[in-house]
């Protein structure tokens, strides 16, 4: 009967410490899909530092870019359902890229959301060379020969805003696709494309170093950071407006357990005020979507750009 009580007594006080350990218990790699550098990266980053301490375990942050999301979100799909591999992406990969793209390498349904972290708007941006300072300075000299636009990758939000700009104003835009944001930004800088529709956190510290011409935000409101900086909507073009959302996924068989204690860990990190002010600083906004309503999420977005790339015929490059 002593032992009977011991054992329960010991049972009892290690139960919450059970729960507790849901995740992680061994070694977490996070897929970033995208090169480093880029916002979704930076996060991914953040996130890994701030757990790493938490729970004195391992976290890496493995880079695998390519095909608009595609390469990485594969192999994160293929991973064990354990909650050793978490994707750190952007939402085109599930919301654009099945409408484009032949043949996926994965099902959408083969991942699920664990937490839409944070989003951010686009950047319509040019070098200064162009001369462009208004986003109707740009049409207008794409409507009188093409203007080469730079963007993350054939799928990508800058991509998508692009081809809606050709279709809604008849400029004549020269899609060049890149392997994510930061050398999207680069090609601009350089003067390879004279434009860019881009992640705003990859631009801003370029255009406030007079480097990168901002023209206007894809965002519904005026960037924080850069009020100065009109809204597409106030620039005539409300068809442009557009966010892009930060997700963390995991394969779609990974125990509800594991991925509860992963949505609470990741969102008491975002919630820490030097994590946040680190967002904010990059006008990255906080979400904190969990769940079926993150599904739900990117579920109404995928059935909204579907019904866009049908319109533009935009297609992989």
């Amino acid at each position: 009967m002593k032992r009977l009580l011991v054992a329960t007594l010991l049972a009892a006080a290690l139960a919450p410490v059970a729960a507790q350990t849901a995740w992680p218990t061994k070694p977490v790699r996070f897929i970033n899909n995208f090169p480093p550098g880029g916002p979704s990266d930076l996060i991914a980053r953040s996130i890994a530092d701030v757990l790493a301490n938490q729970f004195r375990q391992t976290f890496i942050v493995e880079n695998k870019p390519g095909a608009s999301g595609n390469i990485g979100a594969d192999a994160a799909a293929k991973a064990a359902a354990d909650g050793s591999t978490v994707l750190f992406g952007i939402d085109s990969t599930f919301t654009v890229n099945p409408h484009i793209y032949k043949g996926m390498p994965f099902r959408t349904t083969d991942l699920r959301p664990v937490l839409i972290m944070a989003s951010s708007g686009l950047l319509v941006g040019a070098h200064p060379a162009s001369g462009f300072r208004t986003l109707q300075d740009l049409v207008a000299a794409a409507k009188a020969k093409p203007v080469t636009f730079s963007s993350a990758g054939s799928g990508s939000p800058g991509h998508l805003a692009a081809e809606v700009m050709t279709e809604a104003t008849g400029a004549k835009i020269t899609h060049v696709p890149y392997k994510g944001n930061t050398p999207a930004v680069t090609a601009v800088l350089a003067g390879e494309v004279t434009a860019g529709v881009l992640a705003t956190p990859g631009m801003l510290p370029h255009v406030k170093a007079g480097k990168i011409t901002p023209l206007a935000v894809t965002s519904r409101k005026r960037s924080a950071l850069a009020p100065e900086v009109p809204t597409v909507a106030e620039a005539g073009l409300p068809q442009l407006e557009q966010e892009v959302l930060y997700l963390a996924m995991v394969p779609a068989a990974t125990p509800e357990p594991v991925v509860q204690a992963m949505q609470k860990a990741m969102a008491d990190a975002l919630a820490r005020p030097e994590l946040r002010a680190r967002l904010e600083g990059l006008d990255l906004h906080y979400e904190g979507i969990a769940g079926a309503a993150a599904g739900r999420r990117l579920a109404d977005l995928s059935e909204r750009y579907g019904k866009v790339i049908r319109v533009t015929g935009m297609k992989v490059e």
